[in-house]
């Protein structure tokens, strides 16, 4: 028994979908997982998880703060190489720059006053904590959407 015609170009039209997905996977088409900023986006997320314990002060925890700089700054270089910047990452990022310097004038009163529990400083080191746990936010956000389109474009 043969198949028929109809079989025939069903199975042809089977077999020429599966290798286009096939030929879609990451060998030939870019990883719109990103891989690079995921791994920097985790490290920086864990390192804001470890900032700040319970019992540290407020100035102990504006210096582990201050330690998240250089990785957000390789995270922001990364989405810009990857030309994933939006208007809401630029927000948060600027958010993030107001909550830096708030807390750097808030830790100039602070040693100004000798007062280790100064509060504007508590205050100021939970707003940039905020900031960082937004930024990540958007950075992730960014990391893994979709591409544009549908997913309708033509191949």
């Amino acid at each position: 028994m043969c198949p028929g015609p109809a079989t025939v170009r069903a199975v042809a039209a089977l077999a020429a979908c599966t290798a286009l997905v096939a030929g879609c996977g990451g060998d030939t088409a870019p990883d719109r997982g990103y891989p690079e900023l995921g791994k920097t986006l985790r490290s920086l997320s864990r390192d804001l998880d470890e900032a700040c314990g319970r019992t540290e002060s407020a100035a102990s925890c504006a210096e582990d703060l201050d330690r998240l700089t250089a990785p957000t700054e390789r995270a922001f270089a990364q989405v810009l190489e990857h030309k994933l910047l939006d208007v809401d990452t630029v927000a948060a990022m600027n958010e993030l720059d107001r909550a830096r310097e708030l807390r750097a004038a808030a830790a100039e009163e602070a040693r100004a006053r000798q007062d280790p529990h100064h509060l504007p400083l508590a205050r100021a080191v939970a707003a940039e904590k905020r900031a960082y746990e937004s930024l990540l936010d958007e950075l992730e956000r960014l990391r893994t959407a979709p591409p544009p389109g549908d997913g309708t474009d033509p191949v």
